[in-house]
């Protein structure tokens, strides 16, 4: 399967289902309009922007510009990826009816558009190309007591505070957002600061 390059941001649940099923890599969803007032979720598409880039990608109608538009005024605009898919007229298949617009979303895309889209933007890895850094795995959270343990919720809260992450991020995508934005030894010393701190007190 390819791999992203870089993260991608998309609408919704069904949006990031669709490219699940194309690509590997971080899939951030704006949850709608929800990321006008989700703090928690911008404070994280800023901290993956300010780790290196991100892919915005959404549909191709007023209310996918209106997303685009507002996360464009947060984000530099050197640390975005504007991606595009093309208005076809059609209905996704899970909608009783078609949009407002009549228009398919990255939902109802076909994956070769979708494909030649991420491609064309230069958001894919080269099949051959190492990994943006290592990734930090499940297996390293349980080494340094992240998960695994009676207090290890606690903790990861309490590093994730440490890293400038919100802590509403999931358990199953803190690997993948850890991996872009830290290095391993970066996080096994923000582990023994919080470590510390909590000694102290």
């Amino acid at each position: 399967m390819i791999r992203l390059k870089y993260p991608v941001i998309v609408e919704g649940k069904y949006d990031k289902m669709k490219l699940r099923g194309m690509v590997e890599g971080e899939i951030i969803t704006t949850e709608g309009f929800r990321i006008f007032r989700d703090k928690d979720k911008l404070t994280l598409i800023r901290r993956l922007a300010a780790a290196g880039k991100v892919v915005l990608l959404t549909d191709s109608d007023r209310a996918g510009f209106r997303i685009r538009g507002y996360l464009s005024g947060a984000i530099p605009p050197e640390r975005i990826i504007q991606v595009y898919i093309p208005e076809i007229l059609g209905k996704e298949r899970r909608k009783a009816a078609p949009s407002a617009e009549g228009t398919l979303g990255v939902e109802g895309m076909p994956e070769e558009v979708l494909r030649r889209a991420l491609e064309q933007a230069g958001a894919l890895e080269d099949g051959n190309a190492p990994p943006v850094r290592e990734p930090i795995t499940k297996q390293d959270l349980f080494a340094l007591g992240l998960s695994g343990g009676p207090d290890s919720s606690t903790l990861r809260r309490l590093v994730q505070r440490e890293l400038g992450l919100p802590g509403a991020i999931s358990a199953n995508a803190l690997c993948g957002v850890l991996s872009r934005v830290v290095t391993r030894e970066e996080l096994a010393q923000a582990v023994a600061r919080v470590k510390q701190q909590l000694e102290e007190t």
